[in-house]
């Protein structure tokens, strides 16, 4: 049997339209900036009222397959989540799964950006090898079958302070990719998240959607 052809049987392809499971404005927009290309229509979980469900596993992967498989249930479509995360390693992988939580209820990133830094002054880390830090990106596919696909990856970095750029969202401000001199929050979408030929699919999100692609998605 040939490659391509282990390949197919492998992984079932994504087609139609699909549901980003998701009620976070600026993780849609990601999602949809890196469906387009495969002419995929995307309608999320908020558009169509449906519940959140309660997070609760202990890991990135499995609580992408919790939001995943409560809303392919509930629109009786394919859906598509991510459960992503800032792994801080000073701070002994918090926030990590409950990175929205550290938000609260009012999504104050900018608060839980301050926890942070206070965390870490707390601690004496306030040279760069103190502040790693890494995003996870867990992302699952479940078609109303039940079937699914499941993919994960990470970006290296050093937490910054203050916060720099407005451009993202989340933890983006404080995260300076390894490598590179601006932070999440200073780069444009396509520095970002954007895939070949327009971008490298730098982010934690777009590295994880490469491996979706290669496996589910046809251009």
């Amino acid at each position: 049997m040939s490659a391509n052809a282990a390949k197919t049987k492998a992984h079932r392809a994504i087609t139609g339209r699909i549901v980003v499971a998701t009620h976070n404005a600026g993780k849609l927009r990601e999602m949809r900036d890196l469906l387009a290309p495969y002419g995929i229509e995307a309608v999320s979980a908020g558009e169509l009222n449906l519940p959140e469900p309660d997070e609760t596993g202990e890991t990135f992967r499995s609580n992408a397959r919790i939001k995943a498989q409560a809303a392919a249930q509930k629109s009786g479509l394919t859906s598509f989540a991510d459960d992503s995360g800032l792994v801080v390693d000073a701070l002994g992988g918090d926030p990590g799964i409950y990175s929205a939580r550290w938000a609260g209820p009012d999504k104050d990133f900018n608060g839980a950006m301050a926890q942070i830094e206070k965390l870490l002054q707390e601690r004496g880390a306030t040279l760069p090898a103190q502040r790693k830090a890494h995003f996870v990106s867990a992302l699952c596919v479940c078609w109303p079958d039940g079937h699914m696909e499941e993919f994960e990856a990470r970006i290296d970095g050093t937490l910054v302070w203050p916060p720099r750029g407005t451009k993202g969202f989340g933890y983006d401000p404080m995260f300076l990719p390894d490598g590179h001199e601006r932070t999440f929050g200073e780069m444009p979408p396509e520095e970002k998240h954007g895939l070949p030929p327009l971008g490298k699919g730098l982010s934690h999100r777009a590295r994880a959607f490469v491996k979706l692609a290669e496996a589910c998605l046809v251009r």
